[in-house]
Parts: C-alpha cells; sequence; structure tokens
C-alpha cells in the first residue's frame, strides 16, 4: 500500500519548470557545500536537532523589513471562515528552541523549534524532502469538510507544503502532486489530476519575501480552496478522492529552514449562512482570533466578521449578545476581564461595519463555560471562541 501526499507547497525560491531537478540540484548543492556545523545530525532523532546560536539570533532578529503588516481593513473581502471544531492546534509556545516539539511526528528529515522575529516556529533544516505529521489518535480523522491554517515566513529558500493522505476507491493509497508557489506569486499545480495556475495579486519575489504570510486551505465536498493572507488564490474543483490526514512536507537547510507557526486544522468550515432566516439559538465561532492576551482582533478573523455581519443584514430584526470565552491558562479573574474586552473588541467592529449598535449586547465569561478539556492544545483552542447568541 502506497501512501498519497499532496502538498500545497507555497515555495518562494524556484518556478514551476523541472520542479524537481532543481530541488534535487539544490539540496545535493547544500551538502557538498556544508561544514560540519551546518548539517544536521542524520540519524533520525530530531530531539536532538539544534540551530547553532549565530544561525538562531539572525532568525530571532527578522522582522518584516518595513513592510506594510496586514490590516483588518485589507481583509475586508475575506471570505475564509474556518471549521468549527478544532481537531488540531499548535502555537509551539510551549516547546523548548533547539527541541523537535511534543505534539508532532517525524518520518523524514530534520526539524526544530526556534524563534522567528520572536514568533515560536517549527523550522524544516533538512530533508529532501522533510515530513512532520501531527500527533493524533487516529490515522483518519478529516471528514468530507475542513480547513487548515498556518502561518509561513517566506525566505530565500523554499516553501513548506501541506502533505494530504489520499485514500482511493479501490482502497489503495495513490502517488504525489503539489500545489507549487513560486518566487513570482504565481501558483501552480504539479502532478495533480487537473493543470491549474493563478497569482498573488499585487507582489513580485522581492515584495513577497521576508515577511509572514497567513496561510489557509478549505476542502469540502470534494472541492479545495487555497488563501494567502487576504486573497483567495486557486480553486481546484474536483480532488477526485478524500483526504483522511495531513501533514507538513518541504525541502530546507540551515541557511534557509522552512518555516511555519501557529498551525490549527478543524472539521467544517464556510459556514453557508449568509441570506438565510436565521433560526438557530446561537453560533459558535472559532475564527475570530486575537493577539495573545489581548483584545486586538487578527486581520483573519475577517472571514467569519464578515459572514456574521451577512447573517445580521439577511436578519434585520435579529438581535445577538456576543459572548468571549477564553481557555483556562491564567488567572480566572483576568481570563474574565480579557473575555469581555475581546466581546467588546467584536462589538466594535461590527459596528464599524454597518450593524446597528442596539442589535449587539456583550459579555465576557472568562474560561467558566468550557465546552472542551484545557488538557490539550485543541481543546484550549476550542475553549478559546466568540459566541453569537440569539436575544
Amino acid at each position: 500500500m502506497k501512501k498519497f501526499l499532496i502538498a500545497l507547497m507555497f515555495c518562494t525560491g524556484f518556478g514551476c519548470l523541472h520542479v524537481h531537478a532543481q530541488l534535487i540540484k539544490k539540496i545535493k548543492d547544500k551538502i557538498k557545500n556544508a561544514t560540519t556545523d551546518q548539517v544536521v545530525n542524520d540519524a533520525g532523532n530530531a530531539t536532538n536537532t539544534t540551530v547553532n546560536q549565530t544561525d538562531n539570533n539572525s532568525l530571532n532578529s527578522i522582522s518584516s523589513n518595513g513592510k506594510d503588516t496586514p490590516t483588518i481593513q485589507s481583509y475586508q473581502n475575506y471570505d475564509f471562515v474556518p471549521g468549527d471544531t478544532i481537531l488540531f492546534a499548535d502555537d509551539f509556545s510551549e516547546d523548548l528552541d533547539g527541541e523537535f516539539p511534543a505534539h508532532w511526528t517525524l518520518s523524514a528529515g530534520q526539524a526544530v523549534i526556534n524563534k522567528v522575529g520572536g514568533v515560536p516556529s517549527f523550522l524544516f533544516t533538512q530533508g529532501n524532502y522533510c515530513h512532520v505529521y501531527p500527533r493524533m489518535k487516529t490515522s483518519s480523522y478529516l471528514g468530507n469538510t475542513f480547513t487548515i491554517e498556518f502561518d509561513y515566513f517566506a525566505n530565500d529558500g523554499y516553501g513548506p507544503g501541506i502533505s494530504f493522505s489520499y485514500k482511493s476507491t479501490d482502497g489503495d493509497y495513490m502517488t504525489e502532486g503539489y500545489i507549487i508557489y513560486n518566487t513570482s506569486g504565481v501558483v501552480s499545480t504539479f502532478d495533480l489530476p487537473a493543470d491549474f495556475s493563478a497569482s498573488y495579486p499585487n507582489e513580485d519575489a522581492a515584495t513577497f519575501r521576508n515577511k509572514w504570510h497567513h496561510c489557509a486551505f478549505i476542502y469540502k465536498n470534494g472541492q479545495g480552496k487555497c488563501y494567502i493572507d487576504q486573497y483567495r488564490i486557486l480553486v481546484i474543483p474536483d480532488f477526485k478522492v478524500a483526504p483522511v490526514s495531513f501533514g507538513f512536507a518541504g525541502m530546507g537547510d540551515q541557511n534557509t529552514p522552512i518555516i511555519i507557526a501557529n498551525v490549527r486544522a478543524a472539521s467544517g468550515g464556510n459556514m453557508n449562512l449568509i441570506g438565510k432566516k436565521f433560526t438557530e439559538s446561537k453560533i459558535v465561532t472559532h475564527g475570530i482570533t486575537f493577539d495573545v492576551d489581548k483584545s486586538d482582533i487578527k486581520p483573519e478573523s475577517m472571514g467569519t466578521l464578515n459572514m456574521i455581519v451577512g447573517v445580521l443584514k439577511s436578519n434585520p430584526d435579529l438581535k445577538f449578545e456576543i459572548d468571549g470565552h477564553t481557555d483556562n491558562t491564567g488567572e480566572a479573574a483576568h481570563n474574565l476581564t480579557l473575555s469581555q474586552q475581546r466581546a467588546d473588541a467584536v462589538k466594535t467592529q461590527l459596528v464599524k461595519m454597518g450593524i446597528d449598535a442596539s442589535r449587539l449586547t456583550t459579555k465576557g465569561f472568562g474560561d467558566t463555560k468550557p465546552i472542551s478539556d484545557n488538557d490539550s492544545a485543541a481543546g484550549k483552542a476550542n475553549n478559546r471562541r466568540v459566541e453569537f447568541v440569539r436575544l
């Protein structure tokens, strides 16, 4: 039985022509020219992998190089809505620099945790390809609709790919295929059943690199959509087969590692509530996210906020109580205050988007009403939520 891996490759160092030849050439050149200090131990024990101190300091000093950071305004037309139940989440904040993250497994290559511009990040430091997978209780956990999100720092090397395991109709696994992002921001499929290509808007190679990008993917009933930052880049009308699990794959090295952060996968996604008569008692959302321990709304929350605005405009008599909820990290009193501040911030944003303030009230519950355990990263992520309760 063979594994079928499809990777959404976000690459910043090569074009779409002769991809495999260029990948193989670069890794051979790196291995050939590397010193003992530059080559990561090949023994497969990722917990012993470290990045030398010079590299670590350089990575931690990375910033956006003066480039514009995404704003809520820039995401005003965003339509990505994450799934409503978190399957896996990891921000790598509980892992030590220089170690392999506790919630992942390594099947090929080498990878390590280090801070990049102060952000705890997962670095693929060696491998052709490096493959990592989240630790899950079952080998098949993705359903008919799911979403995957992560942040990606585009350097001068290659980018990460989401690798999917697919099961064909005859029960066997298939081969590899990719969606590749080259230096000019062109997105192209490679080794997939259909031929697709699209471009990242208003960017060239120089401006795309040296900053973080938020990446999102949704699979729904056989169709795939890929987002980078505020843009929907590519639609795959028919995947032919259904994914059952995911991981990340890529080709990094110590000088230009592949860098990802803030990984989250969820079941469900893109709730189709706009334009319909709303009859539910509440909407539970995990797509409205905030900076750590703050009430600042992240720009990628706009997909969910746009959905809520659509529901309110389609139902002019509808009123909501906006409820903020946290996990149990920190003091209960602080969490109560923080959840109220976040609920208030959501109301303020919805009013800016044209909703009458009289239709919205707010309440913070802190960590007093968990809907999942607080013993795992996924459980905590499920408990961090914003609910819209019908009044």
